[in-house]
């Protein structure tokens, strides 16, 4: 399912989307916490992007398994799929990445939304998701980037 679309390798058609929708949710998740005066105008965004870019992630990282295993059976290099091996850890750990921040902006979401009706929940509550929030991003950046340059290196240096 997630091998070829159109006979293209799906993995390399999807990436670009991890690529622009990981750090979008990134900057706009923390933007949102940060700033409470963009809360009215971004939290559509926020909610769209936190549902949407797990699973476009979850996709790169399956097509990018489909991928691996036709570069295992055409017999590349040891070297190669050590670099492949290292390309997918960080694709892995990304997804994750990408689930926790999702799911930290969908709460943060949430408890905004719930301290602006209900003065049940503590204010300073809204303040510890977005430090959450803030650290997830953080890492999510780091790893799109990681996970991305290693992808480019290996196509750039023509081990895949």
């Amino acid at each position: 399912m997630f091998r070829e679309v159109n006979g293209l390798p799906g993995h390399v058609l999807v990436i670009h989307a991890v690529v622009v929708l990981v750090p979008l949710l990134a900057l706009l998740s923390v933007g949102y916490g940060v700033l409470p005066s963009w809360r009215s105008r971004f939290g559509w965004a926020v909610a769209v992007l936190a549902v949407l870019t797990p699973i476009v992630t979850f996709v790169a990282t399956e097509s990018g398994e489909a991928l691996e295993e036709v570069l295992r059976s055409r017999g590349y290099p040891p070297e190669s799929l050590q670099k492949i091996q290292e390309h997918s850890e960080y694709g892995e750990t990304l997804l994750w990445l990408t689930i926790g921040l999702a799911v930290a902006a969908l709460v943060l979401l949430l408890v905004t939304s719930g301290l602006e009706r209900v003065r049940v929940l503590p204010s300073w509550l809204a303040w510890v998701l977005t430090g959450g929030v803030v650290v997830l991003a953080v890492f999510a950046l780091v790893y799109v980037y990681l996970t991305g340059d290693s992808g480019a290196r290996m196509v750039w240096s023509d081990i895949v």
